[in-house]
């Protein structure tokens, strides 16, 4: 496996796009992770973006959006966001990239007035014509499971299902391993994903809400977690994810404590290649 982090972590801090690229092939990751809209960012920016990462030998493995409309009520709305989302899958292409992180809304009105079979259904026929598309770019699309209550995707089961509805290689699930903590879902649960499994994510948390932590500050038994995903086939990239640090100022201490915490237990399982 290779060690990643998005590079939201830099988000809010002094460090920009180009420096923050740098110092994270400095601090020793083996990927990187473009947390970018593509409907923000202009041609000087992608094209930043891809020279600063070539030019520091750094590849970027997965690019990562927010796309909470692709199951909302009303259908201009799912049309717009599905739009987007083949941006996204554009600038994954654009960046030379593996994956577009994708990650669904929420059941709206606590699933009360719209039946939530129905949102359900609208977000596996999003996911079919993204999935369509980024197979035609020989792109894959990673789904993430989010841990909270009313999230459409918040456990491994309900991921599972979702994938055999979509039913399109091109699109698999994401593990973000303390969103897994999180939901309850134990280790065990990781090999109902064989052969499904696109991406993953590494961060601390306290087991009861979410944390983006570098490891070590909470409580996540990440080496069952690591030694699942290795035993369910995955040897992929395993990316850190940090956001909102407490002290900005001291953000590259921040990181680089969670690459050393990373590193060390990928290292101590010798599943870091």
């Amino acid at each position: 496996m290779k060690l990643g982090l998005i590079n939201s972590a830099w988000l809010g801090t002094a460090v920009g796009t180009a420096e923050g690229i740098r110092l994270t092939k400095e601090i020793g990751f083996d990927t990187i992770d473009i947390f970018a809209d593509p409907l923000e960012i202009g041609a000087s920016e992608r094209r930043l973006i891809r020279h600063t990462c070539r030019d520091a030998c750094l590849p970027v493995r997965s690019v990562v959006g927010i796309t909470l409309g692709i199951a909302d009520f009303n259908a201009a709305v799912r049309k717009f966001h599905l739009q987007r989302a083949m941006a996204y899958l554009d600038l994954v292409y654009e960046l030379e990239a593996a994956n577009f992180l994708i990650v669904l809304g929420e059941y709206i009105w606590e699933r009360q007035v719209i039946p939530a079979a129905e949102q359900w259904n609208w977000a596996v026929e999003g996911l079919q014509a993204l999935g369509k598309y980024a197979e035609g770019m020989g792109l894959e699309i990673a789904i993430e499971i989010e841990p909270f209550q009313l999230s459409i995707i918040n456990s491994v089961e309900k991921m599972s299902r979702f994938l055999d509805d979509v039913a399109c290689r091109a699109v698999g699930a994401n593990i973000d391993i303390s969103h897994l903590v999180l939901a309850h879902d134990q280790p065990e649960r990781i090999s109902r994903l064989a052969g499904r499994i696109v991406h993953a994510h590494l961060s601390d948390c306290d087991g009861k809400v979410h944390g983006d932590l570098p490891p070590g500050r909470g409580c996540v038994p990440f080496e069952a977690y690591l030694v699942a995903l290795r035993d369910a086939g995955f040897n992929g990239t395993v990316s850190i994810e940090l956001e909102y640090s407490p002290e900005p100022d001291k953000i590259v201490d921040w990181v680089r404590e969670a690459y050393q915490g990373a590193d060390a237990i990928m290292s101590s399982l010798r599943i870091r290649s």
